[in-house]
């Protein structure tokens, strides 16, 4: 038996950016190779922290590369300074278990004042969405297997929250 899901033509994997499916999305995620070699790439590109790191050190930084930070980045004020005039930034989610991603978003907005993109890249997961947009996550890049449809509801499904979160500084017992 074919499921409703079968049937229909949706979309899955993509990037969604303010509640919506962006259609072109030319940001594409450089890893390193096995040798730990950066490989070749077109721009826009979003690299590893460390070799965009180098790269802006050399003067050869540019709004069309922007950094990739690992679940295990650790935020210092210097980095937090640094990645300030970034134009997006992306938090690596290795997989769906790895919650510290979720604690650099909010570090960048909160701590760091970072007001641009932050998207999610990895091993992004519909049930995820909400409360990755809780920490200041403001795009992401769906793993391949999610369906778009999917991921924009997950990102409306909820009304209120009772904790605080970056996008409601007021706890729910003190709104009322």
């Amino acid at each position: 038996m074919t499921s409703a899901r079968e049937l229909t033509d949706q979309r899955q994997g993509g990037v969604i950016r303010q509640n919506q499916l962006v259609s072109e999305d030319a940001w594409q995620v450089v890893r390193l190779d096995e040798d730990g070699n950066l490989p070749s790439y077109q721009q826009p590109a979003l690299l590893p922290l460390a070799e965009w790191q180098a790269l802006v050190a050399a003067g050869e930084g540019s709004d069309h590369l922007a950094p990739w930070l690992a679940s295990d980045t650790e935020l210092t004020p210097e980095l937090g300074k640094a990645l300030a005039d970034a134009p997006l930034l992306a938090v690596d989610f290795p997989n769906f278990n790895d919650g510290r991603g979720y604690t650099i978003a909010r570090l960048m907005r909160e701590r760091f004042g970072y007001q641009g993109e932050i998207r999610a890249i990895g091993d992004v997961l519909v049930d995820q969405l909400h409360y990755m947009s809780r920490c200041g996550i403001s795009a992401f890049a769906l793993r391949d297997d999610q369906y778009v449809e999917d991921a924009l509801h997950a990102l409306s499904s909820f009304s209120v929250s009772y904790q605080t979160g970056v996008d409601q500084k007021t706890p729910l017992f003190a709104r009322r």
